[in-house]
């Protein structure tokens, strides 16, 4: 029987695609519970299900995001999840299926740019993504060290309630601006993150802590989310995980730290998904009680409408070039495209000239936030230099002074 791929026509079909997701995931929630809880939050029209007679067998959704790009401009894009195809069914194509009726759904939305967090490595290169930025796990031994200096504010260890959330939200609004690879965050995180809901996968709210920073005109400028594990062994041994962090000072991001580091019964605090250049360890007394570990990849980034993408980002330097850029992908093929880019603007359009060189889509959208140096995006897939320079002077053009981070898990 062939694999039809459709639309979801409404929270009827939800029901069918969350059973595919959680037994994909090897989950085993309340299938119509979650169901009726992401009917407020999943768009029909971006969700897509493979239909193997009257059994779904395989999904691909996103939801409609704002994406900072380098040089602080946004762009409108398609935040990808809940990919996934039955085990009984892999290997007969229906991702690729998917992916290509949701791309091709995306371009009519008018999103610039997909973004996804892979759960495995090799399987989203081939449909045009590339890892566009990483992070790591700070960890601290609290014990070993202090975080000198003078507090610029005061901070207040605030309920988990609508007004903190409101609160932390105003504060993320402005620092995600600020970043390239930063996106904005649909209301239900946040509702699910400071306990206002109900998280229908485990049936469980968030229980755990928010801690605002004030300035000293009392005005919210930080916050950090986290949770506690207390633990004993022949004296107190706890752990703090923190979740989430951003400050709009430095005064406030250091004094949350400070604030972090000297809680009592803690000897160890966790903050996942920091970007490599968070600056903590050279804040800290003893810069070796933070150990940086979990290196690894975090967002990834397909390009799907390039001219816009590459002429709305800024650049550090000046370079001008042909780019033959081939997607893997049905119905992609390679264009050719002339970038004449500088610190003053970019223009990017079509082309009929020789390259000066060609590459994948996905190492593009790898290096396309400059956090990925897009020589290393072409060492395994390869790259034809038809300029001698030419990969060397696009590796610069796309690399950027500050590194790209992405704290959001969605």
């Amino acid at each position: 029987m062939s694999i039809e791929i459709r639309n979801a026509s409404g929270p009827g079909d939800y029901a069918a695609a969350i059973e595919v997701m959680s037994t994909a995931f090897l989950e085993r929630p309340d299938v119509a519970k979650v169901a009726a809880s992401i009917s407020t939050h999943w768009a029909p029209e971006r969700t897509w299900i493979a239909w193997d007679g009257s059994r779904a067998c395989g999904n691909f959704r996103s939801w409609a995001t704002q994406l900072t790009l380098p040089g602080g401009a946004t762009l409108p894009t398609a935040a990808v999840s809940a990919v996934s195809v039955l085990p009984t069914h892999r290997r007969r194509g229906i991702l690729t299926g998917l992916a290509t009726a949701a791309h091709d759904g995306m371009v009519e939305s008018g999103d610039a740019l997909a973004i996804l967090l892979a759960s495995e490595y090799p399987i989203y290169g081939r449909l045009g993504y590339g890892p566009a930025t990483r992070d790591a796990t700070i960890t601290v031994r609290s014990r070993e060290t202090t975080l000198p200096g003078e507090p610029s504010g005061a901070i207040e260890l605030a309920p988990l309630s609508a007004g903190t959330r409101d609160a932390a939200r105003a504060v993320y609004e402005v620092a995600r601006l600020r970043v390239a690879g930063e996106m904005w965050r649909r209301d239900v995180t946040w509702n699910l993150d400071t306990a206002q809901e109900e998280d229908a996968f485990d049936g469980k709210r968030w229980r755990g802590f928010i801690a605002l920073h004030r300035d000293a005109g009392g005005v919210v400028d930080g916050y950090a989310r986290y949770t506690a594990d207390p633990k004993w062994d022949d004296g107190p041994t706890g752990e703090l995980d923190v979740l989430d962090l951003h400050a709009l000072s430095d005064g406030a991001y250091a004094d949350l730290w400070r604030f972090l580091l000297s809680i009592d019964l803690v000897t160890t605090v966790k903050a996942g998904h920091r970007p490599l250049s968070d600056p903590l360890p050279w804040l800290l007394s003893n810069p070796r009680a933070a150990g940086i570990g979990r290196v690894g990849d975090r967002l990834w980034v397909r390009i799907l409408d390039l001219p816009l993408a590459l002429e709305a980002r800024a650049y550090d330097r000046a370079a001008k070039l042909v780019l033959e850029v081939a997607d893997a992908a049905p119905r992609g093929g390679a264009r050719r495209w002339l970038i004449d880019a500088s610190p003053d603007g970019a223009t990017c359009c079509p082309t009929d000239a020789s390259p000066d060189l060609t590459l994948p889509l996905a190492a593009l959208g790898a290096a396309y936030l400059g956090g990925t140096r897009l020589r290393d995006a072409v060492r395994a897939t390869g790259a034809d230099e038809h300029r001698a320079g030419a990969l060397a002077e696009a590796d610069a053009l796309f690399r950027t002074t500050e590194e790209p981070w992405s704290s959001t898990f969605f």
